[in-house]
């Protein structure tokens, strides 16, 4: 089985609804022109003040819930402007999955391509999961991603969906473009046949950059 497989770890509770990508990843942390350095912007404004200061009483500042991999969230997280940027940083904050009721469309599909794992669960169940991991003792969840299964530390199980492409993306370890050339033979063998079929449509890359050079 693949080291990918299952998910497991400390799960923190952040039963906020309509949590936006802004709130996620605030605009200030926006002018990088890589991906690096956004940990530090992630929930910002949630876990400090105007001063600076960490906020105590937030639960990612909190010890007991150090190191999370996952969040147990409200509904319409990740709502609001398609900033990618809201999708690494929770990633390189060591979040590698978010449960919630449900996301916000753009948000979702960003997660997607970047293999951050998004659990749609009904609202009564995230909230059973919310008042679970709410105590440090029993806030570990373990998510198999193989069967589609989440256990809680009292034993009970959940099961989810979750569409074929992000299932083998996470396993595998694959982001879009893995995913992409995962499947590099078969692309070579449909230009191959398009080629053959459609031979004024080929593309001589050298005789082109050769004239554009001229």
């Amino acid at each position: 089985m693949s080291e990918h497989a299952i998910l497991a770890g400390i799960a923190a509770p952040l039963p906020l609804n309509n949590l936006d990508t802004d709130q996620i990843m605030p605009k200030q942390f926006l002018f990088g022109i890589d991906k690096s350095g956004l940990a530090r912007g992630v929930l910002y404004d949630l876990r400090f003040d105007a001063s600076g200061q960490s906020r105590d009483d937030f639960v990612l500042n909190q010890p007991a819930y150090a190191g999370a991999r996952i969040l147990v969230t409200g509904a319409n997280f990740g709502c609001g402007s398609s900033r990618e940027h809201a999708v690494w940083g929770l990633q390189q904050a060591g979040i590698d999955a978010v449960i919630a009721p449900g996301f916000g469309e753009i948000f979702y599909f960003n997660a997607q391509n970047n293999r951050l794992l998004l659990i749609t669960l009904d609202e009564a169940v995230v909230a059973r999961l919310t008042a679970l991991v709410s105590d440090p003792a029993t806030s570990r969840l373990s998510i198999d991603v193989a069967n589609q299964r989440i256990t809680a530390s009292d034993g009970t199980h959940y099961a989810f969906d979750l569409p074929p492409r992000q299932k083998r993306m996470f396993i595998e370890d694959l982001d879009m473009i893995g995913m992409t050339l995962a499947d590099s033979d078969a692309i070579r063998a449909f230009e191959a046949r398009h080629e053959a079929a459609h031979p004024w449509m080929r593309i001589d890359l050298p005789k082109l950059r050769k004239a554009q050079a001229a």
